[in-house]
C-alpha cells in the first residue's frame, strides 16, 4: 500500500509501539582480504585487487584471515558476548552481478559471538541496554555503479559497472536482539547505539568505522506493534543507511509511514527499502526473503574455527577502556557536566583534547581552543575538527604562551588562525606577525598618557573614585597597541597615574 501522507511521530506512538532490529556491518581494517591474499587498500584501480579465489573461480581454496577471526573475537569481548568454542562458515547463497560466486561466505547458525549487549548513554544521561544477539564474521559484495537513468539505481539504468576490488573485505556483523521499551525515543536510541558502537569498534583498532566511506553501515529494521500487544508486527529493512542523523530519521520516517499505513487499514509488506538523505524518506527495494530462500550450508572448503580458551583470554586482556566508561573517567576529571561531555563528543574533540593535555595543557585551556576557535573554523571551512591542519601539541604550545602572558586570547585567536594558514608553528607566527603582549612600563606608559589625556572627563570619574570607569581607558589603550597590551598592567599603570588604589 502506498502512502501519500504520512500520521504525525506523536500520533503513531499514540496506537503502536515501536520495535527495532539494528544491523550493523563493519568493514574490518585488515591489509588483506577475509579468504585469500588481495590488498584491501582503497583507491586502486577498479578490478585491479582480484584473484581467483574472490573472483570465485572454479577450484580456488579460501584460508581464513587470522587477524580477521582476531578481531571478530575483541569485537565480540567488547561486547560482553559468548566467545563459542567451535563455530563454522556457510554459504549463503543467492544471486546478484556484485556477488562473483553467486554465495557470500557468512556465518548462519553458528556465530563466533553470541548473547551480547552494549549499554548507550542518552543525551540527558539515561543508559539504555542494547542486548546483542550475534557477531559474525562474513565477506563483503563488489560494488556496482548503475549508468545512466534518474536515481543512480538498477531500475532504469541504461548499463551496470562492476568493480570486484570490495568483494571478498572482512565484514564482521553485529545483530542486535529486538530491541522494545524504546517508546517516543527510539530514533534517539537508534542513533546514540550506534553513535557507542562506531567508538567501540575505533577504540579497539580494528576498523576506522568511516560510515561516509562505507566501513561502517547500519540496516534497520522496524515493526510496530498496537499497544497491549505482545506479538511484533511486520518488519521492514532500511538498507545501508550511513550516517548517525539518517539513522536517526530512518527510524523517525518509518514509524511514521508503517503508522500511516496501518491506519489506514492496509498491511505492511516484508521488504527492503532505500533511504533517501536529501528528503529523509524510504521507498520500496525488493520483497525480503526468508532465511530458508538463502539455502544456507556449511563451506565445504573452509575448517571449523575453534579458538582456544588461552588465546581468547589473552585478547580480552588487550582491550581498552570501553569508550563509556573512559567519557565518564574523563567527565570527572574536567569537571564537566553531561551536557558539556556530550557536546565534545557531536563534535569529535575527546581525542584531540585528550592529546592536548598530555602536550602540557590544562583541560580547561584545551577545552576552550578546540571547542571555540578551532570548533568555529573548521565549521567555516566545512571540516571534521580532526581534519585541521594544526596538531594538539601546538593548540597546546598557544595555551602555553597565553599562560605565561606572551600572549592574550585575541593575539592567541591570531597565532591559531597563523597556524591554520600554514605560516608555521606558533612561535613562528608569533615572530612572523610581531603578536607578543608588551607589558614594560616604558612601551605602555605614553600610550596610557595619551589615552588619559584624550580622556579627561573619563580621567575625572575615575579620580572621584568610580574606579570602575577604568575600563573605558584600558579600551583605549588597547585599541591604540593593536590589542598587544598587557591588560592588567595598562589598569594598574592608568590607577597609579590618576592615584587611585584599585
Amino acid at each position: 500500500m502506498t502512502v501519500t501522507e504520512l500520521v504525525s511521530y506523536e500520533d503513531a506512538l499514540a496506537s503502536y509501539d515501536p520495535v527495532m532490529g539494528l544491523e550493523v556491518h563493519v568493514e574490518l581494517g585488515t591489509k588483506t582480504k577475509m579468504f585469500c591474499g588481495c590488498s584491501t587498500e582503497l583507491g586502486a584501480d577498479p578490478n585491479t585487487q582480484t584473484c581467483p579465489v574472490c573472483l570465485g573461480m572454479p577450484g580456488a581454496l579460501p584460508v581464513v584471515n587470522a587477524t580477521g577471526v582476531e578481531s571478530a573475537i575483541k569485537i565480540g569481548l567488547a561486547l560482553h558476548c559468548e566467545i563459542a568454542e567451535w563455530c563454522r562458515f556457510a554459504r549463503k547463497n543467492y544471486f546478484y552481478p556484485d556477488m562473483p560466486k553467486n554465495f557470500q561466505t557468512s556465518q548462519y547458525d553458528e556465530p563466533i559471538a553470541f548473547n551480547g549487549y552494549l549499554d548507550v548513554q542518552l543525551e540527558d544521561g539515561e543508559v539504555f541496554r542494547v542486548e546483542i544477539e550475534r557477531a559474525h564474521m562474513e565477506e563483503d559484495t563488489g560494488k556496482s555503479t548503475h549508468v545512466g537513468g534518474a536515481t543512480g539505481r538498477i531500475h532504469g539504468a541504461q548499463h551496470s559497472l562492476l568493480d570486484y576490488n570490495r568483494a571478498g573485505i572482512p565484514l564482521i556483523e553485529i545483530v542486535t536482539k529486538p530491541i522494545e521499551g524504546a517508546g517516543e525515543r527510539a530514533p534517539e536510541v537508534a542513533k546514540a547505539y550506534v553513535a557507542e558502537l562506531r567508538e567501540l569498534i575505533k577504540a579497539l583498532g580494528v576498523s576506522e568505522a568511516r560510515m561516509e566511506m562505507g566501513q561502517m553501515r547500519c540496516d534497520v529494521n522496524l515493526s510496530l506493534r498496537p499497544h497491549g500487544r505482545e506479538k511484533f508486527g511486520t518488519r521492514s529493512e532500511t538498507k545501508n543507511v550511513n550516517s548517525l542523523r539518517s539513522v536517526e530519521r530512518a527510524v523517525r520516517f518509518e514509524v511514521q509511514r508503517h503508522a500511516s499505513v496501518l491506519s489506514a487499514g492496509g498491511t505492511i509488506v516484508q521488504e527492503t527499502r532505500h533511504f533517501h538523505e536529501e528528503d529523509g524518506s524510504t521507498t520500496s527495494g525488493r520483497i525480503k526473503e526468508e532465511a530458508e530462500d538463502y539455502r544456507y550450508f556449511p563451506e565445504p572448503d573452509l575448517v571449523p574455527v575453534a579458538p582456544s580458551r588461552e588465546w581468547v583470554e589473552e585478547l580480552r586482556a588487550t582491550l581498552p577502556e570501553l569508550p563509556r566508561v573512559r567519557r565518564n573517567r574523563l567527565r570527572e576529571d574536567w569537571g564537566v557536566t553531561e551536557h558539556d561531555m556530550q557536546s565534545i563528543l557531536n563534535a569529535g574533540a575527546v581525542d584531540l583534547i585528550v592529546a592536548t593535555v598530555e602536550a602540557g595543557a590544562d583541560s580547561a585551556a584545551a577545552r576552550k581552543w578546540w571547542m571555540g576557535e578551532l570548533a568555529r573554523s573548521a565549521n567555516e571551512s566545512g571540516t571534521d575538527l580532526a581534519a585541521l591542519p594544526i596538531t594538539p601539541a601546538q593548540v597546546a604550545r598557544v595555551a602555553a604562551l597565553v599562560a605565561e602572558g606572551s600572549l592574550n586570547d585575541k593575539l592567541a585567536r591570531q597565532v591559531i588562525e597563523g597556524v591554520l594558514a600554514g605560516e608555521g608553528d606558533p612561535d613562528a607566527v608569533v615572530e612572523k606577525r610581531g603578536l607578543k603582549v608588551v607589558s614594560d612600563d616604558s612601551a605602555l606608559g605614553a600610550a596610557v598618557d595619551e589615552a588619559i589625556a584624550a580622556n579627561a572627563a573619563i580621567a575625572d570619574k575615575i579620580r572621584g573614585g568610580k574606579v570602575a570607569a577604568a575600563g573605558a581607558l584600558v579600551g583605549a589603550v588597547m585599541k591604540a597597541t593593536r590589542g598587544q597590551a598587557d591588560a592588567a598592567r595598562v589598569r594598574e599603570l592608568i590607577l597609579e597615574r590618576l592615584g587611585v588604589e584599585g
